[in-house]
């Protein structure tokens, strides 16, 4: 396969930009409706609280089992038809919610949440990371990963700050069209990116798979590509390297950090310091700003000359900070100042797919992102069973000490059991395409 010219990331970077506005302008607003719809004039509602973890926890079971799937059937149909669905599958709950946000609609955008998340959650993400794996050379995978969230910030910081200025009402429909553009966008512009040459055509053409008749294997592995990746191939992929197994570990605490904080901050924000859909939008410009500068600006100058084990470690130092900030928080300001600290927690994500994608040879990228995806899916199905019941009780008038941010320090000691794994990361040489094929191969009948 030819690498793509510099058009063909152009594209992935608007495709993304577009279906990231369209997710995160709603998020300011969603602890606001959900309130409204459960707990009408209260500041604090602990059923919300046991909803949102029951969804997070309900969705994360879902990818564990999609995303090594749609990793592995990436690798094989191509990036392009696999975007497409959870592309398509965002817009449902965004419309429900744009058409009316009453209680009933809210139980039913709540349904429909809970299903298409199960797909959509982070798959779009995973897999525009194979996607530059594909196209970008190794020596240049990091910066570029670094830009590609710097893409994803600055929808983050333009939605939010869009949803400072409109009503709910009209929030929510423009996030439906904007999804809607991005299906298109992606649909018409974007080439595809197929590793596999004995397969031709995505899954969503017309054209049948062209099938080599020189391997006579070919439908067999056709048909194993279609199928979910066995646990002795999630394992055989694990031991590729130490750097692999030991990311995959810094990436369950780390996401397990990531969803207990996101679960359990609005609400905790909003019950300690009354905050409501305008103050959750300013917080997260700040944050998005501050990202999107370093991962535009920082990252790109900083990785090549300290290398992603290091800026892994800075990243995730800087993250179990602002998490006890925000836990730890006594004025309303606080939290503002937390915020700030994006600048070098958002180097994590970015280095440590870049390490693992290092790992593994160039026809099992999709595999790889995959595999981490569903690792974090497994954080996100543990992490509300631990986190929503701490936010709940310490939230309520039962707490066992006056101690609001209970939950959130907590989560901080989950994300330091992150960082010190990461300094125990050491640089490896990049894994050979071959080496990865004998260590998967021997698993096969």
């Amino acid at each position: 396969m030819e690498k793509l010219s510099p058009g063909g990331l152009s594209h992935l970077y608007m495709t993304i930009f577009l279906h990231n506005f369209s997710t995160f302008m709603v998020i300011p607003a969603i602890t606001d409706v959900t309130m409204t719809a459960l707990c009408p004039g209260r500041d604090e509602c602990s059923i919300a609280i046991y909803l949102t973890g029951f969804q997070q926890a309900i969705v994360g079971l879902g990818t564990l089992v999609m995303m090594p799937l749609v990793g592995n059937l990436s690798d094989k149909c191509g990036r392009k038809a696999l975007l497409t669905l959870p592309m398509i599958f965002t817009i449902i709950p965004l419309g429900i919610l744009a058409y009316s946000r009453t209680r009933n609609f809210f139980y039913a955008y709540f349904v429909a949440k809970t299903l298409t998340a199960m797909v959509c959650e982070g798959s779009v993400h995973c897999l525009a990371l194979a996607y530059v794996a594909d196209n970008v050379p190794e020596g240049r995978r990091a910066s570029t990963f670094g830009i590609l969230s710097g893409i994803s910030s600055s929808s983050f910081v333009c939605g939010t700050l869009f949803t400072r200025f409109v009503s709910t009402t009209s929030m929510f429909q423009v996030a439906t069209s904007v999804a809607a553009v991005a299906v298109m966008y992606m649909r018409i512009f974007l080439p595809d990116s197929i590793i596999d040459d004995n397969i031709s055509a995505p899954l969503l053409s017309t054209e049948k798979p062209k099938v080599s008749n020189s391997d006579e294997n070919s439908n067999a592995e056709l048909q194993s590509s279609t199928a979910l990746p066995s646990l002795p191939d999630i394992i055989a992929l694990l031991k590729t390297s130490p750097t692999f197994s030991q990311a995959a570990i810094v990436a369950f605490f780390s996401n397990l950090a990531d969803v207990g904080l996101h679960a359990s901050l609005l609400y905790y924000l909003k019950a300690r310091f009354h905050f409501n859909k305008d103050q959750f939008a300013d917080l997260m410009v700040i944050s998005g700003v501050a990202g999107t500068i370093s991962q535009l600006v920082l990252m790109p100058l900083l990785a090549p000359v300290l290398g992603e084990e290091r800026l892994l470690s800075i990243g995730l130092l800087f993250g179990c900070a602002h998490m006890f900030f925000y836990g730890l928080a006594w004025s309303f300001w606080v939290p503002y100042a937390a915020a700030m600290f994006s600048i070098f927690f958002v180097f994590a994500q970015p280095c440590m797919r870049s390490i693992v994608s290092k790992q593994v040879g160039p026809s099992e990228q999709g595999k790889a992102q995959g595999c981490i995806s569903g690792i974090c899916s497994f954080a996100n199905v543990i992490s509300p069973f631990a986190f929503s019941p701490l936010t709940a009780l310490f939230l309520s008038e039962k707490a066992p000490f006056n101690f609001p941010g209970f939950s959130i320090i907590c989560v901080g000691f989950a994300a330091m059991v992150a960082f010190i794994q990461s300094v125990m990361i050491k640089a490896a040489p990049p894994i050979s395409s071959e080496r990865v094929s004998s260590n998967c191969n021997h698993m096969e009948p």
